[in-house]
């Protein structure tokens, strides 16, 4: 897909898209990203979320500047919230002040409105002698000779491995954590190595990793289906931008920016192989004020 034209377009009229934004004092585009971790950021700049601060950050004609740390447990207490000083415990300067990516309504940030939605799917290698699996309910079905050939990895955290469990699969189901610690090899990099070594044959994971896998690969190496609603399990989630709890001016901005640029934003994300569903407002926050 070629990604430069609603780009292009929506650059080339960034006065228009952004004559009503809020200013804001400063002349740098601040985000706090991981270095690894694909599709999302990296340090060369070729995930999506770097993408579209780039996209952001021109238009507001700012500066793009990163703070890198691992996108694990302490993230926004070693980013977002962190200052530049910290012996200044009361400062102002902090060392970046957005994260492109964060579940909508977190209470870990002040959120923007969310900007795409995804959902967990079933990515199943194709030649394996599974390609004639059409819905993920049809794994339950199977008989029991062929149920205990299965190879189906799944996330310590995440609602694939209750969706296992509640139809009779966890015994088939091959453990991975949601957050390696390993700083050469995220989990996606991982799951696709593993699935070309054929120590998985399927996993049930969320749709942007699920994209990044299939862009590495040979076109139609994979079967990508959604995973369906069950009872107690929420299989999508709508993702947003996450400033500081009372920083209602730079989420507004962000908003603006959001609204301007979806056409481009939904090309950037469906560029990555990632599976989208509509988007819905949220509703207003008692932060927003």
């Amino acid at each position: 897909m070629n990604l430069n034209h609603p780009i292009k377009m929506l650059v080339t009229g960034w006065c228009l898209a952004t004559s009503s934004l809020p200013l804001l004092a400063q002349d740098t585009f601040k985000v706090c990203a991981d270095p690894l971790n694909p599709p999302y950021s990296t340090k060369n700049q070729d995930g999506f979320e770097n993408k579209i601060a780039s996209l952001f950050a021109q238009q507001l004609g700012q500066k793009l500047q990163y703070t890198w740390f691992p996108q694990r447990l302490g993230f926004i207490r070693n980013t977002l919230t962190a200052p530049v000083n910290d012996k200044e415990v009361d400062s102002k300067n902090f060392k970046c002040d957005i994260v492109m990516n964060v579940p909508a309504g977190s209470d870990m940030t002040l959120t923007t409105e969310p900007y795409y939605r995804s959902a967990y799917v079933l990515l199943i290698a194709k030649g394996r002698g599974w390609d004639d699996i059409k819905t993920p309910g049809q794994l339950a079905d199977l008989p029991e000779n062929r149920q205990e050939k299965l190879k189906i990895a799944m996330f310590d955290r995440g609602p694939g491995t209750t969706w296992l469990q509640q139809n009779g699969l966890l015994e088939q189901g091959i453990p991975y954590q949601s957050m390696s610690g390993d700083d050469g090899n995220n989990v996606a990099m991982q799951l696709d190595k593993d699935l070309k070594a054929k120590k998985i044959d399927m996993v049930i994971l969320w749709g942007p990793i699920a994209g990044h896998i299939i862009t590495q690969n040979p076109k139609n190496s994979y079967a990508m289906l959604t995973m369906p609603a069950s009872p107690g399990i929420k299989f999508d989630f709508a993702m947003a931008m996450g400033v500081r709890k009372g920083d209602s001016a730079r989420k507004a901005q962000l908003d603006k920016l959001i609204a301007a640029n979806a056409t481009a934003i939904h090309a950037i994300i469906e560029g990555y192989n990632i599976p989208l569903l509509p988007v819905e407002k949220t509703a207003k926050a008692k932060d927003d004020d």
